[in-house]
C-alpha cells in the first residue's frame, strides 16, 4: 500500500528535493504540494493524504495553525503532520507538537531517515527525541496552542496501562516497554492502543503529550 504525501512549503526548491527523495521509495508519492498553509486543508481532502510534511514558518497561514487545523479537523483524523525546521528546539516546533503534530525533522535530514520518518508516521508512532520532549513539557503549560488534556480520563485507564503511557512519554517503542515491563512486544502493543483509545490520543505523539502534562512521566525520568 502506497502511502500518500502532501508537501506544504513556500519554497519550491525544498519541495522540489523532498518530492524527488519521497517519490524514488516504491512505497510512498508526493500526491500534491502547496506553497501557503491556507491552501494545505483543500489539497490534503483532494489529495486523500495519509502524511503531511509542513513548513513550520510560511508567509501567511504558518504551519502551527495550519497543523492544529488539520489535527481538530474530524475528516482528516487518520491524516499524521510532519513539520519541517531548521532547529530541533524551535519555538515553533514546541508549538506543532502541541497543536498535534507527530514530529519533526531538519530539513537538512538525510533521504534514508526522511523516508524511515513518513513510514514511521504513517503506523501511528512518533519523532520525539528525549531532547525535545524536555523542551514540549517545558512549555506546553504556557502554550495556548496546546490542545487541552482531559486529566480525569486517567480514571479509565489500568494501573498497566498508566506504566505504559509513562514510558511511552519518555520516549520508549513497544519493543522497549515490552522489555521494561518484562512483557511481549504484541502485549505492550496492545496496551498502548488500549490507553490512546480510554485517552483519546489520535497517534502516538499525543500520548506523548498526555503522559507529559498528566505527570504520568516526570522532567527528570528524560
Amino acid at each position: 500500500m502506497t502511502i500518500r504525501v502532501v508537501l506544504v512549503d513556500d519554497q519550491a526548491l525544498v519541495r522540489a528535493g523532498f518530492k524527488a527523495i519521497i517519490n524514488s521509495a516504491p512505497d510512498l508519492e508526493v500526491v500534491d504540494e502547496v506553497d501557503d498553509g491556507a491552501e494545505a486543508l483543500e489539497a490534503i481532502r483532494e489529495a486523500g493524504a495519509d502524511v503531511v510534511l509542513m513548513d513550520i514558518r510560511m508567509p501567511g497561514q504558518d504551519g502551527i495553525t495550519t497543523t492544529k487545523k488539520i489535527t481538530q479537523a474530524d475528516d482528516l483524523a487518520a491524516v499524521r503532520v510532519i513539520v519541517l525546521t531548521t532547529f530541533e528546539l524551535d519555538e515553533y516546533v514546541v508549538g506543532a507538537m502541541a497543536a498535534g503534530a507527530s514530529g519533526f525533522l531538519d530539513k537538512g535530514v538525510d533521504p534514508d531517515v526522511l523516508l524511515d520518518a513518513i513510514r514511521v508516521v504513517a503506523a501511528g508512532e512518533a519523532l520525539l527525541t528525549p531532547k525535545a520532549t524536555r523542551a514540549l513539557l517545558a512549555s506546553l503549560a504556557e502554550d495556548s496552542t496546546a490542545t487541552p488534556v482531559d486529566e480525569t480520563a486517567l480514571e479509565h485507564i489500568t494501573a498497566r496501562e498508566r506504566e505504559v503511557v509513562g514510558l511511552v512519554g519518555r520516549g520508549l517503542s513497544n519493543d522497549e516497554i515490552a522489555e521494561e515491563l518484562y512483557l511481549s512486544p504484541l502485549t505492550a502493543k496492545t496496551h498502548v492502543s488500549r490507553a490512546m483509545t480510554k485517552l483519546h490520543a489520535r497517534d502516538r505523539a499525543q500520548l506523548v503529550v498526555i503522559a507529559l502534562k498528566t505527570g504520568l512521566t516526570q522532567i527528570e525520568e528524560l
